[in-house]
């Protein structure tokens, strides 16, 4: 299931960065989201280094740090951007320096970069506003990068889930995501992504990369992921606990365990000019 959900998203309709409430409830569990959340592929990482024009990154909604300390290996200096204290508390610990601000109302005091990235967060910064605030603090040549995974879970652990977050969650929009639709949620993010680039201007036009990958997981492997996800990040222990329950079922009866394939799609456009 994407991060962003379609429960998520209608509240504010097509504009997930107002809904502050769900973009700020992933520290609930800082830790569990830093274990369980997938990594980057190192080629996207590699990719991003090399079209940028120096090792200055900043990360928006860095979170714990995850793509921070990948940029950190790879060799860049990160400051990280993030409106959780709790999540730039672990990302702190974990060795990335983080101040914490939303990315609109962040203050880069003059300081500019060569890379500004976001991982599976920038639908939660205002695409034109955010745009324009990455230009500003971007060098020219500088590369604005904005990355998320894309993976469907097998139908049975889908259905499943489904099942048992509408029986917990009654009241709730959501009715379940059909194999195949996290590829198309995505693809708008992208786009909605891109027009916000090209209409706060100083880049050149966007450019789109795909990497595709496969990642293995255990039955409790997954069912640590999940609450880390936004449908899940504000309910009731006791009704996670049933949600859980549901989709561990249904992982057993597929052999206790699986392996999905991801894509992490991203949009990518270069600073045109120190504007």
């Amino acid at each position: 299931m994407p991060t962003l959900s379609q429960d998520q998203s209608r509240p504010s309709e097509n504009e997930p960065h107002r809904a502050r409430q769900m973009a700020e409830s992933f520290g609930v569990d800082a830790e569990r989201y830093d274990r369980a959340r997938p990594r980057y592929p190192d080629s996207l990482v590699e990719r991003i280094v090399d079209a940028s024009p120096g090792p200055d990154v900043l990360d928006v909604g860095c979170g714990t740090g995850i793509e921070a300390r990948q940029f950190q290996a790879a060799g860049c200096t990160v400051l990280g951007v993030d409106p959780d204290a709790r999540m730039a508390e672990f990302a702190r610990r974990s060795g990335v320096e983080v101040e914490v601000a939303t990315f609109e109302a962040w203050d880069p005091a003059g300081r500019t970069f060569d890379a500004v990235i976001a991982g599976q967060a920038w639908h939660w910064v205002d695409p034109v506003a955010g745009a324009a605030k990455a230009a500003q603090t971007l060098r020219p040549g500088g590369r604005l990068a904005l990355f998320a995974h894309v993976f469907d879970a097998p139908p049975a652990v889908m259905a499943a889930f489904a099942t048992a977050y509408q029986r917990v969650v009654p009241d709730s929009p959501f009715k379940g995501q059909q194999p195949g639709q996290a590829r198309s949620i995505y693809e708008a993010m992208a786009t909605r992504f891109a027009d916000g680039i090209r209409e706060a201007s100083g880049f050149g036009e966007p450019e789109r990369w795909q990497f595709d990958w496969e990642q293995s997981y255990t039955r409790e492997e997954w069912l640590d992921l999940l609450p880390t996800t936004g449908g899940l990040t504000r309910l009731p222990a006791d009704k996670l606990a049933e949600v859980l329950e549901g989709v561990g079922t249904a992982i057993d009866a597929i052999g206790g365990g699986f392996t999905m394939p991801y894509t992490t799609l991203a949009v990518v456009a270069a600073r045109t000019s120190a504007g």
